[in-house]
Order: structure tokens, then C-alpha cells, then sequence
């Protein structure tokens, strides 16, 4: 009994990437290794963002070998995913995409790592969780965590079900020393923003803070009780802490009417806040409170 529920399963895995097998393709976005990725949209490939380090000859190997030069549409550094185009009908096939995926599904990491031949890694989904912050800012709809092994060049390629739907992108660039899974939610959203815009708009203050402990005989000015608050080190010229009146030597206290004890206080808001937001923040100058309020602003590109 137990051998014929592992043959079924073993016989749709199989099935499943066969199925989506044509439209991973292989990326030569680097001098060495190449990395994975999928056609997400006729003539829209979908990669992992730190696998691409040029900008100009670009290379996608597809099932056959057949060798296509792609550009860069994109990338977003903060959920490390790029885009690339391609010719539409450029013989890749379109994939089916997985609704809800629950912890203990059986799933597969696919990748063609290694040129034309297609390569997977299979386990289970072993952690899911709501909205995530990776470290480089930026924000996931959900956070999957893979209990499967992702090899050299896997990352750009596709996690897929049983059914051979695709559940999201694969990637070691957002968590040290692990792989985790962009659902596809958060692919969709970037990849919209991408084609339209080229980058991801990203709203910053336009400040270098580090947090300090609050004199006691400034504490008794405040409403509330503060410990620590961050003072400003460097205010960027012409940004939108600036144009709000921040300056050099400010203590913040609260933005958007929450302490801000540390750095991680304003990541926290930032990554659920949009450009052109306005948000009050509290400062002491001179031992004074003061109200200010700032418009945030795209991120500059660099």
C-alpha cells in the first residue's frame, strides 16, 4: 500500500514538472554559473534579481537549446527579483499558477542550472507567515519557507505543486544561508510595477539616524514616556526630510504617531508606506518639541 501512494505521488511530480518544464529556461546573466528562471507572461521571463550582474548580453537557453537574447526590463533589489523581455513567441510556454499553498504540501524546486537540462530539488513547504521585511527593505505578500535543498543556480526558477503549478520564485538572496519562496502575489505586483515603470517606487525620508538614549531632562518635555529616540547625522540635500525642515543634530521621537526607538522603527513604516504618503513626525531641537510633517518621495535611482 505504502509503495503505490509513493509511485502515484512520485508519478504526478513527475507529470507536474514535465508540465511547466517549458517554460523554465536557463540564464546567462553572469560570467560564471548561470541561474533559472521562468516565462511568467508571453515574452516576460521572471529571474531572481541577484543572479543578474550585467545589464547587457543577456542570454536565455531554452528546453531545446535554443539560444535567445533577452533585456532587462528591470530589477528590484528589495525582493530580489528582475524581469527580463524577450521575443513573444519565442517558443517558451506559458505555466498554470497555484492558489493557496498550506504548510506540509509536497513540492518541487525547478531550475535548468546547468543549460538545457531541466533540474529538480524536491521537499515540503516548511514555514508560512504573513507580510515580511526582508533585510534589504522592500516588503513579500507572505514569507515561504522550504524544507528542500536549493542548488547552485536554482535561484530565478520556479516552486511548483504536485499538479505542476507554480507557487512562487525561488531565491538564496533574501535570507542568509537559506531559500525561501516569492509567492506569486508579490511577483505579480513587481513584475506590473517593473514593465511599467523600470523600477519599484520606494518611499524614503531622505535621513541617516542612529539611536541615542533621551537625556532625562528632556524627557519630562515629551507626552509620552521615551527612552531612546534616533538622532539625525545627515540629512540628504534637496530629499524630503529637508524640504519638511529636519535638521542635523534633531532627535526624531515619533513619526507617524509611534516612537521610533531605532532604525528598524522607520524601515517598519516605510515598507507600508507609499510615495506621496505625508507623515507627522515629532522632534526635539534646542530641548524643544517640534512638529513636522513630510511628504515621502520616490528613492532616488542610483
Amino acid at each position: 500500500m505504502a509503495s503505490s501512494v509513493l509511485e502515484t505521488l512520485s508519478n504526478e511530480f513527475a507529470a507536474g514538472a514535465e508540465a511547466v518544464g517549458g517554460s523554465v529556461v536557463a540564464i546567462y546573466g553572469r560570467r560564471w554559473m548561470p541561474s533559472s528562471g521562468i516565462q511568467w507572461r508571453e515574452g516576460v521571463i521572471v529571474t531572481a534579481n541577484h543572479t543578474i550582474r550585467r545589464e547587457e548580453d543577456i542570454t536565455v537557453l531554452s528546453e531545446g537549446g535554443k539560444s535567445i537574447k533577452a533585456n532587462l526590463a528591470g530589477r528590484d533589489p528589495s525582493t530580489d527579483l528582475a524581469v527580463l523581455k524577450v521575443p513573444e513567441g519565442a517558443g517558451f510556454s506559458l505555466p498554470q499558477f497555484a492558489g493557496d499553498v498550506k504548510l506540509g504540501h509536497f513540492v518541487l524546486a525547478l531550475g535548468r542550472s546547468r543549460g538545457s537540462s531541466l533540474v529538480a530539488s524536491a521537499g515540503i513547504v516548511g514555514g508560512l507567515s504573513g507580510e515580511w521585511q526582508p533585510r534589504r527593505g522592500g516588503r513579500l505578500d507572505q514569507h515561504i519557507r522550504l524544507d528542500l535543498e536549493l542548488y547552485p543556480g536554482f535561484s530565478g526558477g520556479p516552486l511548483v505543486n504536485a499538479q505542476g503549478k507554480v507557487v512562487g520564485i525561488n531565491t538564496r538572496g533574501l535570507a542568509r544561508g537559506r531559500g525561501v519562496t516569492i509567492p506569486n502575489a508579490t511577483v505579480n505586483r513587481v513584475v506590473d510595477e517593473l514593465l511599467e515603470k523600470g523600477h519599484i517606487a520606494r518611499p524614503y525620508l531622505g535621513l541617516a539616524m542612529q539611536p541615542v538614549t533621551v537625556p532625562e531632562t528632556l524627557r519630562a518635555k515629551l507626552a509620552s514616556s521615551v527612552n531612546s529616540a534616533l538622532l539625525v547625522v545627515h540629512v540628504e540635500a534637496s530629499g524630503p526630510a529637508e524640504k519638511a525642515g529636519v535638521q542635523l543634530g534633531d532627535l526624531v521621537v515619533e513619526l507617524h504617531g509611534k516612537q521610533v526607538e531605532d532604525t528598524g522603527d522607520i524601515q517598519d513604516l516605510l515598507s507600508f508606506a507609499k510615495v506621496g504618503d505625508t507623515v507627522g513626525a515629532t522632534i526635539l531641537r534646542g530641548g524643544a518639541p517640534v512638529k513636522l510633517s513630510v511628504k515621502l518621495e520616490d528613492r532616488p535611482t542610483r
